[in-house]
């Protein structure tokens, strides 16, 4: 459950006409917080983002599910679950006490370094490879088509 502080922090930074992704960036800070303060751990910082973005979906930022292709089926589905129900379309339901206690010891169990200044380095280094061969990429495609 994610604290009143990030919900309202969430909340003003869309009033404010930030983008979705911002919004539940404060979630995402929030998540690191708890694996730092050894709440529970991550597998990976990619790990850690997805919980944080979980909850923010499910509180109510229309953050949108992943293209198809960047992530798998599982994933999508259950981040468009996410969505719907923080948007008031779908009700939500409390996950069965005996799933929530195996999840949170298998997250106790995780190591704490997801959230380290390298991990989250590592990650970020990692998206922005990822982003900047999709663009070189498409720029490819589009100048071969034109040439033809």
């Amino acid at each position: 459950m994610p604290s009143k502080t990030t919900v309202k922090r969430a909340k003003a930074d869309l009033r404010a006409g930030k983008k979705p992704s911002t919004a539940a960036g404060e979630f995402v800070r929030e998540e690191m917080e708890h694996i730092r303060e050894g709440k529970h751990g991550a597998r990976s910082a990619k790990q850690a983002i997805a919980i944080g973005l979980s909850k923010a979906r499910r509180s109510g930022v229309p953050l949108q599910a992943p293209e198809e292709g960047s992530t798998s089926r599982r994933t999508r589905q259950s981040a468009k679950r996410d969505l719907a129900t923080g948007q008031g379309r779908r009700k939500p339901r409390s996950t069965s006490a005996r799933r929530r206690r195996s999840t949170a010891k298998a997250l106790r169990n995780e190591p704490r370094s997801a959230a380290s200044h390298r991990a989250l380095s590592r990650q970020a280094k990692q998206a922005a490879r990822r982003r900047r061969r999709a663009t070189t990429a498409k720029k490819r495609s589009t100048r071969k088509r034109a040439s033809r």
